[in-house]
Order: C-alpha cells, then structure tokens, then sequence
C-alpha cells in the first residue's frame, strides 16, 4: 500500500514539473470558434465501444477533433449488457463555448445477436439525432438532409407477448491445448447461465465446471528423466436475487455452492442477504454511481486436507460492507471499490480489498492513467496445515499463505498536433 501510494505521488510530481514546460512547447490549437452560419461543429468521442472509426467516416457534416479542449460537443459513452444479453449505450452530449448549456443524454439499445454491423448503425443514428439537436440551435447545417425511415421504439418496454416471461439462458463450453516438446498443458470450461431481469427484480444464476492439467517434462540424472504433472479442478453455482426498493435502495440475497482443488474446500456453501443503498438515484448509473452496500450470512465448508486450525468442516457467520464509486464526465473517469469482511467468530480473521482505476485529462493532450489493486489478507481458514510441494508452489495449484496481495500500474501519454480526426485509412491496418 507505502509502495503504490508513494509511486503515485512521484508520478503527480512529475507530471507537475513536466506539464507546464510541454504545455508552453505545444502550439496553441484554433480555440473553439463561435457557431455561425457556415461554421462546422467540433466533436470530440469518448471512447465508449461506440466504433469511432464507422462513426468518423459515416458523419461527414461535423469536425472530429482529438482534445476535448478544441470541442463545441463532448460525446461520453457508458456501454451496460441489458437483462435480456444485448447493450445499452447511453450517450451523453455535453456542450461548450457557445453550446455550454447543451447537456443531456440519448440511449442506444440492441438487441442480443445483433451483428456488429446492425449495433454501428443504431449508434449512428442516435449520435446524429443528437447531434443534430444541437446544431439545429443555429440552423440546419446547408446541404445537409434529414431522413425519418420510422418513428423510435421503445426497446426498453415490454413486449405484448413474451413467451420467455424476461428469461435468458446460455449454455457455453470450451477446452484447449498447447503443446511443446517437454510440456502439455490442457484445459476445458462448461458453463450455464440464466438471467431474468425488470424493474422491479433481477434474477441471476450461474453455473461453472472447469479443470486444467499441465504436465512437464524434468531432465533428471538418468536418461529418461521425469515427469510432473499437477491438475486444477474447479466448479461453483451462483443464484443472486435482488429486489428494488425505490430510487435508492435494495434488497438481496447471495449464495453460493462450490469446489476447488486451489482452495482446498471439497464443498462450500454460502448464503448472504445484503442491503445496498445508492447515494444517486439508481436512474443516473450511466454517469455516476456511489452505492453502499452491507451484508451477513453464514458459510459451511468442508476441506480436502486438514486445514491449518486442525479442522475438516466448520460452518462460520460472516459480514461485509462495501463501497462502490463509478462516475464519467468530461474530465475523466474513475471506477473504485473498497470491501471489508470479517468471520464474526474470530474478528481476527478480515479482509480488506481495494481496486480501482482513475483516468484524468490533466492539461491540452497530456493524460495521466492510474489502476490497482491492494488486499490485506488475514482470513485463510482453508488452507491446508501441511506445507506445499516445489510443484504446487511454482504452478500455482494451491493457495499460499500470504498477508497482502499489490497490483499497480501508471501511464502517461502526451498528444499533440493537428486537433482534427475526420479521416480513416485503413490501409494495412495501420489507422
């Protein structure tokens, strides 16, 4: 945690005593000039998944530009799977200079098993009705033409029959090989899952077998040499229910049934109401969320090997309480989530978990990436009371005992030049 703290701190050091001089070196870009009659609207794309290359081909009436300081509009994209496996894009168009008062938000939805192509093309028309919406405040564009095929459809409603009453199902499978001269490495996934989603409920229940077998060739003193092989087998059920209880609140219910040769547990079985309330209303997901969430349940658990407090099976009341914070704006993003558990038995045995990732647009073309992870681990019941083999240690086919887990990773990119981005060529794959 002193690492990763201390390394952002140097890396926002640097990026105060580089920013200015880089800034100063950087030819100024053409301000965002003023709308008038013949002036061409200057966008800037948030990349949101939203195919910017289809969409800077295809809208040839505005000017795409590569800082959002050179924008008249600002288009930030928040992609969500919708309960029946398709996507939602909500499109939010945030005005500057003279469009300062332009901020509102148009959604996209496709359908599950929409080609790419059908996606791109929804897309488009969204991001043209609102673009349009905004420069319609000085006049149609001249030369530019406006098409209504059909009116809009509420894809959020209901249809007037649903056989499937809002049900989901997918059945997946994979397995794979590599293979060398002196090692093998094999592995197959089943999977089941059904989603039911509405307003008021949402129903989520998977289902996972995997396993995975490395075997090795070891050259030894005499001429056969040895062979280490070490297999990982895995499988869990989920059921999740939760119920909406306002603007704000919810209610719901974790459990869970499964095995793992990693973790030692033959059979685990977990069950955790919880309650999560939402400081914004849960209406505003697309540009920020701060939920509060705080659960207790109990977990039975039966292990493979004697574990390290001499037991086989116990059964265990826990808590958590949790933190999420989710927000997109114009300045960046950022995406957190701080967890604490602790078994009620023993206060002793806790967990505390951080991750999260920061983007930030610092000054004109400088950006500044952070993400990681920090966990303090005291809550290993499971593990086996005997040490590990070299094999198991070097293959990762058991846990280890370990008092933290830190993940940290820092970029900075600078960009300058030209602030339009209108064309694509997609020559040799280069662009």
């Amino acid at each position: 945690m002193n690492v990763c703290r201390f390394v952002r701190v140097l890396v926002c050091v640097c990026v105060a005593a580089c920013a200015t001089p880089l800034a100063w070196a950087q030819p100024a870009a053409p301000p965002a000039e003023p709308a008038t009659p013949g002036t061409r609207l200057r966008v800037y794309v948030e990349a949101c998944h939203c195919f910017e290359d289809f969409l800077r081909d295809a809208i040839a009436w505005v000017d795409f530009v590569r800082q959002p300081q050179d924008a008249d509009l600002q288009i930030l994209g928040t992609t969500v799977q919708t309960g029946a496996g398709g996507a939602e894009r909500t499109l939010r168009f945030v005005g500057a200079g003279r469009y300062a008062g332009s901020d509102f938000s148009l959604r996209a939805v496709t359908i599950p098993g929409e080609p790419e192509d059908g996606q791109r093309r929804t897309v488009l028309s969204t991001i043209q009705v609102g673009l349009l919406t905004v420069a319609a405040r000085d006049g149609i564009p001249a030369g530019l033409r406006v098409d209504v095929a059909a009116p809009a459809v509420d894809t959020s409603a209901a249809p007037a029959r649903d056989p499937w009453n809002f049900w989901v199902l997918e059945l997946g499978a994979e397995g794979g090989i590599q293979a060398e001269e002196t090692r093998r490495e094999t592995e197959w996934e089943v999977s089941v899952q059904a989603d039911r989603v509405t307003r008021d409920w949402l129903v989520d229940f998977r289902a996972d077998v995997e396993a995975q077998t490395e075997s090795f060739d070891l050259d030894d003193d005499d001429e056969r040499g040895r062979r280490v092989e070490v297999t990982r087998r895995e499988w869990a059920t989920r059921l999740f229910l939760a119920r909406s209880l306002g603007r704000h609140w919810s209610a719901g219910v974790d459990s869970d049934v499964q095995s793992s040769t990693f973790g030692n547990v033959e059979l685990s079985t977990q069950v955790t109401p919880a309650l999560e309330y939402s400081v914004f209303p849960y209406s505003e997901y697309a540009t920020r969320q701060l939920r509060l969430e705080y659960g207790v349940g109990v977990i039975h658990a039966r292990y493979n090997e004697v574990t390290l407090f001499g037991r086989l099976r116990e059964t265990r009341p826990r808590h958590l309480l949790a933190a999420t914070l989710q927000q997109r704006q114009p300045w960046g993003s950022i995406e957190s989530r701080v967890e604490w558990s602790q078994y009620l038995h023993d206060p002793g045995l806790s967990r505390l978990e951080f991750d999260g990732e920061v983007s930030l647009r610092l000054i004109r073309g400088l950006s500044l990436d952070i993400g990681g992870s920090a966990s303090r681990i005291r809550d290993q019941i499971s593990l086996p009371g005997r040490g590990a083999t070299p094999e198991e240690v070097l293959l990762r086919v058991r846990e280890l005992q370990s008092g933290y887990e830190i993940e940290c990773s820092i970029g900075l990119s600078y960009t300058f030049g030209s602030i339009f981005n209108n064309i694509v060529n997609p020559r040799f794959g280069r662009n």
